[in-house]
């Protein structure tokens, strides 16, 4: 296999690092195809973040308290509704820089589709264990 060097054309300056960047961020096979593991690296992220502004957007648009990394302590106490909003808001942004701005984001793509869906589930099952217990999510049955 070549180096990612002999796939670049010489040029300087910012140019070569957005070019180095994008041999980087798709590597050759050997039968030339791209892959594109970055991508679906952000699109798992992207996954992440989304689902994470979900309960944030919720708590917050019904005016609840809701745990946040702004609570005192940090994701345990309680944050008003508007900090809520106002952090669901960028990890919308965020989700969205990582999923639209980056590659050819398709719903169709079943690849960036499971990259996003275990993403968001992934941190939906993190996220119901901890702070299951905070709301009284994570019951165990009182059998007698």
């Amino acid at each position: 296999m070549l180096a990612a060097s002999t796939y670049l054309p010489r040029v300087s300056g910012t140019k070569h690092c957005v070019a180095q960047a994008r041999t980087f961020a798709h590597p050759l096979k050997e039968d030339n195809t791209m892959v594109n593991w970055l991508h679906d690296l952000s699109y798992f992220f992207g996954g992440v973040f989304l689902a994470n502004a979900i309960p944030h957007f919720v708590s917050g648009s019904m005016g609840r308290p809701f745990q946040s990394p702004f609570a005192h302590p940090p994701g345990e106490g309680l944050s008003s509704s508007t900090v809520n909003v106002l952090w669901s808001f960028v990890n919308f942004v965020a989700a969205y820089l990582l999923i639209a701005c980056v590659g050819q984001f398709d719903v169709r793509d079943a690849q960036a589709i499971i990259a996003l869906g275990l993403g968001a589930l992934l941190i939906s099952l993190g996220l119901a264990k901890r702070f299951g217990r905070f709301n009284g999510g994570n019951l165990k049955a009182n059998r007698h």
